[in-house]
């Protein structure tokens, strides 16, 4: 079938699979624009059950520590369950806000080359985030969460100086942050407050010996108060190749 073939037989649902030009016309894109991907509307999961042994005990570390590090591969479901529980928090009246921050690093591009304004700039890094966000929520109400505030996105180099109280943060991508970046992020915890900070120390995008990830996690796994949750790839709950492929990669 030639690709212009292809492209009239899809025509009904074309939309919601094209891919972003994210390097060309970026302004005024966000990932929960219903004409991109309405069907979070349609249809969310209000209910999370782990599905390993693994998960579960990130659930209930998350649910007894103020902070939580989730370590492990790719596939474990590490950013889902920290954003289910910043939702199932924020509904349940126990925060205020959501703050989701991230290192705006992929491929050795900068927030800078990007169009617009600092949440059109931080979509393209955050939108497994509001993927998780859009399947427990919806995406029209994240999106007006969003616009009033009660959900921030911030890039971790502007969260310095700042104190989170009455929030539940999740600091995603972790293992793109150097160990003073992430001293720093960790103290910005304030009271009644929740920190799931999530990587995977195998998959960092820094320079070798740059990622301060597993030398926190190494520190912090004695401290009695903060839970340091270590997923394997018995927990991947992917596609079974993602387990396969990462065993040999």
């Amino acid at each position: 079938m030639s690709k212009k073939s292809r492209k009239n037989s899809k025509s009904s649902h074309y939309q919601s699979n094209v891919v972003h030009p994210v390097f060309e016309d970026l302004q005024g894109w966000h990932p929960l624009d219903e004409e991109i991907d309405g069907r979070r509307d349609k249809k969310f999961v209000k209910n999370i059950k782990p599905r390993s042994d693994g998960q579960r005990e990130l659930m209930e570390a998350i649910d007894s520590y103020n902070l939580t590090l989730a370590i492990g591969p790719a596939g474990t479901g590490k950013t889902y369950l920290a954003i289910s529980k910043a939702v199932e928090a924020l509904e349940a009246g126990r925060v205020e806000r959501i703050i989701l921050s991230r290192p705006a690093m992929e491929a050795g591009e900068s927030l800078g080359y990007l169009p617009g304004d600092m949440n059109d700039k931080m979509a393209p890094y955050l939108r497994p985030l509001y993927d998780a966000m859009g399947d427990r929520m919806g995406g029209k109400k994240v999106r007006q969460l969003i616009d009033d505030g009660t959900i921030e996105i911030a890039p971790v180099g502007f969260m310095r100086g700042r104190t989170l109280n009455n929030a539940f943060v999740v600091i995603d991508e972790a293992q793109n942050c150097t160990y003073g970046q992430l001293k720093m992020l960790l103290s910005r915890l304030g009271w009644h407050s929740t920190m799931v900070v999530t990587g995977d120390p195998g998959q960092s995008d820094l320079l070798d010996g740059m990622s301060g990830l597993s030398n926190i996690a190494d520190r912090l796994d004695s401290v009695p108060n903060i839970a340091v949750v270590r997923l394997a790839q018995q927990d991947i709950v992917r596609h079974p190749l993602v387990a396969e492929m990462l065993d040999v990669l």
